[in-house]
């Protein structure tokens, strides 16, 4: 297949529904109407009552006639993360609830290890992602993290036939550690040369977003650079994960609607998936000098050379909504977890000592061979550094990257904790409640210690199943590019950490966003001072 812009860029606006103009207008009215009157008389309830309880229970929601649950859910949507952690803590690992009734908005959430070994591994073909979280990716279509059953096996085992060889990791550390080299320490460099403050966030989402064009295109887009120029299809993906948040909050046929009408937020999303589709097919077109040309695969340099004359993925959206799902899975993971890094050593000085103390015996070999004052951490030296593993694992067991996992049921079935759940009903994993439960992590669950993957008689990590600790997915979905992330982020972050001392800025508010991701809502505002040799 020649890529070219006209086919790619197809019309978002989806076909119009069955019913009439007037008749989903109505819906819509109608709709609002339904939750408006009594979220109005809950939250003045809610409101009066919440200070005064100190019942963990107290935090769940009220189910009320005609609209359910929705209203209590809706009245804590502002604080989404710390409600549902408080809701799965007040009610035992586990919560059943339910929105209007024919809303299709019926859910089960849990974060019970017991539970998730059920859901994941078990009886995984009862929970596949379902047609409502496709429909929700919808920008994503076709790409293996939205599909199931026998079409995502064989799409799923043709990209691990790539990224199992060992040439395309050692591939994307190399890209790795020359854009460390290269963009991020000379900009760095710059910043605490003149005592900049600057967003930690933007530059991990600029520097990771090259790196995986780069491994997607085998194209660097260029966005981390000392000029910083524009990132609109970086801001694009925040806007996917954004919206796709709300929509997984509101009855399908509301955010449907709100498509077709392209108003509020999906007009926001329409605007994205024009931006994204538009930067897929200018990349293609610079990538494609190297598409097709590897008979090998144990050589294919980037994924789209995988896919470019790929008969399977003749059709241009099918090839756009693809590698989309590339760009995001490889920007947001490491591009989301980075920063939540960064923010913990800044506050924890003697975990960063301890980071140090590991680096420096490389670093002094360095050193000592003329490699500069500023010291570059090769890739495979890395792979040995364990404490600095166990930092990344924990933070991921704090901030997880995708904080919420979604499945869809089936057929009916009851869970290890005794809870029945529907076919057709939604269930929810809630990773960052998770890492937060002190009976699964003990009374300083909240505390930031990467002690706790350690054994305590060697220099090992602590093996913890996946069902506990879910950042990189358990079951048949396991992470396929689990150690390829790994080592990426021990290179970014060993190479700051060496460099540099952290500084965050003072009177900041740190807190997630409403998305898909657990991205910081207002950024992570550093100073950085260069470190003496």
């Amino acid at each position: 297949m020649k890529p070219s812009p006209c086919p790619c860029i197809c019309t978002l606006h989806p076909s119009s529904p069955p019913q009439t103009a007037l008749a989903i207008i109505m819906s819509l009215i109608s709709t609002a109407l339904v939750l408006l009157v009594p979220l109005g008389l809950y939250l003045y309830m809610w409101s009066s009552t919440r200070s005064r309880s100190n019942d963990p229970a107290s935090v769940l929601p009220t189910k009320w006639p005609i609209v359910g649950m929705l209203p209590g859910l809706v009245a804590n949507i502002y604080n989404f993360h710390e409600y549902s952690y408080a809701l799965l803590a007040g009610s035992g690992l586990n919560f059943n609830g339910d929105g209007p009734p024919g809303a299709g908005m019926r859910f089960f959430i849990t974060c019970d290890p017991a539970n998730i070994q059920h859901i994941f591994t078990t009886n995984y073909s009862n929970f596949p992602k379902g047609a409502k979280f496709a429909a929700i990716f919808d920008i994503m279509a076709g790409g293996f993290f939205t599909i199931d059953g026998e079409l995502w096996r064989l799409r799923r085992m043709k990209f691990v036939g790539v990224i199992s060889s060992p040439r395309f990791a050692d591939r994307v550390a190399a890209h790795c550690h020359d854009k460390v080299k290269n963009h991020l320490l000379p900009l760095l460099a710059r910043m605490a040369s003149t005592s900049t403050s600057f967003d930690m966030q933007e530059v991990m989402a600029r520097l990771m977003f090259d790196i995986t064009a780069m491994t997607v295109f085998g194209v660097d887009p260029g966005f981390l650079s000392l000029d910083m120029p524009p990132i609109d299809a970086s801001l694009a993906m925040d806007t996917v994960m954004e919206v796709g948040f709300l929509r997984h909050t509101m009855p399908a046929s509301l955010w449907k609607t709100l498509r077709w009408l392209n108003i509020g937020p999906e007009r926001r999303l329409h605007e994205a998936n024009r931006v994204l589709r538009r930067f897929v097919v200018d990349t293609m077109e610079r990538g494609k000098t190297n598409g097709g040309q590897y008979e090998d695969e144990e050589v294919v340099g980037d994924i789209l050379s995988l896919y470019i004359n790929d008969p399977d993925y003749a059709d241009d959206d099918l090839l756009c909504g693809t590698l989309i799902s590339f760009m995001l899975a490889g920007r947001d993971t490491i591009g989301t977890t980075l920063p939540w890094i960064f923010y913990s050593l800044a506050q924890n000085p003697n975990v960063v000592s301890i980071i140090r103390n590991e680096l420096s015996p490389i670093a002094a070999h360095k050193v000592a061979h003329g490699m500069g004052a500023t010291v570059i951490f090769e890739p495979e030296e890395t792979k040995s550094l364990v404490y600095l593993r166990a930092t990344l694992y924990e933070t991921l067991r704090l901030y997880p990257p995708a904080h919420m996992e979604r499945k869809t049921v089936v057929a009916d079935d009851t869970m290890p904790s005794g809870h029945e759940v529907y076919a057709g009903d939604a269930i929810y994993i809630s990773l960052y409640s998770m890492g937060r439960m002190e009976s699964l992590w003990g009374k300083d669950c909240l505390d930031f210690n990467p002690n706790r993957w350690l054994l305590e008689d060697s220099n090992k990590i602590k093996y913890v199943p996946s069902n506990k600790f879910l950042a990189f997915n358990s079951g048949p979905r396991m992470c396929p590019g689990k150690e390829i992330a790994v080592v990426q982020m021990k290179t970014i972050i060993a190479a700051v950490v060496w460099n540099f001392d952290l500084e965050l800025v003072e009177s900041q508010s740190i807190q997630p966003k409403l998305s898909c991701l657990l991205q910081m809502k207002n950024g992570l505002m550093m100073k950085l001072k260069k470190r003496e040799a």
